[in-house]
């Protein structure tokens, strides 16, 4: 059989003319603003790679550090067709497709127990997924009334988490993670599959995770069913659990 092959996409960024180059970014230095740390925050934008960098922007911040915007042109570029990004497959459904397909499938409500774990106290993306009015005009499982949405909130110990959700016979669990730093998420979340496993549930449970360092392909390495990013809705994952639900039970 013939190997077929998309065509070439390069690209790279631009800011003015197409294929200039021209980015932005930003960082923080731990030292006070001046002439020198200016200086040096334009030598750093050249050893990562870009070229004819200015500071368009700096400002103290205080006690001993400071932040810059840096602009400059990069000389890199991407082809599109040489990359496979991971990334669930399944059929987006709107609210009423879903509630229809739930109650035919299931015959009764689906529960789907949500919480943000551990020290995370940040409640915006469960609350987006889960809370009645949603986010951005898209209503959240709460208004779903083929769904029986529970939001622990904020952390929850992922022993409490496991412990309501065999209380509830939950069908799904979703988790939320936002902060990052020292890479803290993998280890929450790697308790919260390991002791999943420990109690024999992991394969009863269709279990998701987002946040916004959150990528299907990492989700998955670390047990999970599904791994959702930023611009993700509730009719989202709703259509991914009840698609994971008939693929596990009716095959």
């Amino acid at each position: 059989m013939l190997e077929t092959r998309l065509p070439p996409q390069w690209v790279k960024p631009y800011g003015d003319t197409l294929g200039d180059g021209r980015v932005q970014m930003s960082f923080t230095l731990p030292v006070k603003l001046d002439e020198t740390s200016k200086e040096g925050a334009k030598r750093l934008a050249l050893m990562m790679g870009l070229e004819e960098p200015a500071v368009a922007h700096a400002e103290d911040m205080g006690q001993g550090f400071s932040f810059y915007i840096v602009y400059g042109q990069c000389k890199h570029q991407v082809d599109l067709s040489t990359l496979q990004v991971a990334k669930p497959e399944y059929e987006v459904l709107d609210k009423d497709g879903i509630n229809a397909k739930i109650a035919r499938t299931l015959g009764r409500k689906m529960v789907v127990i949500g919480a943000t774990i551990e020290t995370d106290a940040h409640t915006v993306g469960i609350d987006a997924i889960m809370n009645m009015k949603g986010y951005n005009g898209h209503k959240g499982l709460e208004s779903y009334h083929e769904i029986r949405a529970i939001n622990l909130g904020a952390q929850v110990d992922s022993e409490d988490l496991v412990a309501r959700a065999i209380e509830e016979k939950a069908d799904v669990i979703l988790v939320s993670q936002v902060v990052t730093q020292k890479n803290i998420h993998l280890d929450n979340l790697t308790k919260l599959s390991d002791l999943l496993e420990a109690e024999g549930l992991r394969d009863r449970v269709i279990l998701i995770v987002g946040g916004p360092r959150i990528s299907h392909e990492l989700a998955k390495e670390l047990g999970y069913d599904a791994g959702f990013g930023t611009k993700t809705y509730a009719e989202d994952v709703a259509s991914f659990a009840i698609h994971e639900w008939g693929k596990r039970h009716l095959g």
